[in-house]
């Protein structure tokens, strides 16, 4: 299995739009850093901006 790179970097939110970040993962499950992550993937797939995947076969 391929282990994906991550890349840290700082984001400064307002107070209102973090609690509501911190109640929606908490709503499901996540942590605050997995819920970002998860919004963050989703807009990127609904804007079509989201890398196309290799397939198996082209990866090695």
């Amino acid at each position: 299995m391929v282990k994906k790179e991550t890349k840290s970097f700082i984001l400064r939110v307002d107070t209102d739009t973090m609690d509501a970040i911190e109640a929606w993962a908490a709503d499901e499950f996540r942590s605050t850093n997995g819920q970002l992550q998860w919004i963050i993937t989703e807009a990127l797939r609904n804007a079509k901006r989201l890398p196309k995947k290799k397939k198996r076969n082209e990866e090695q």
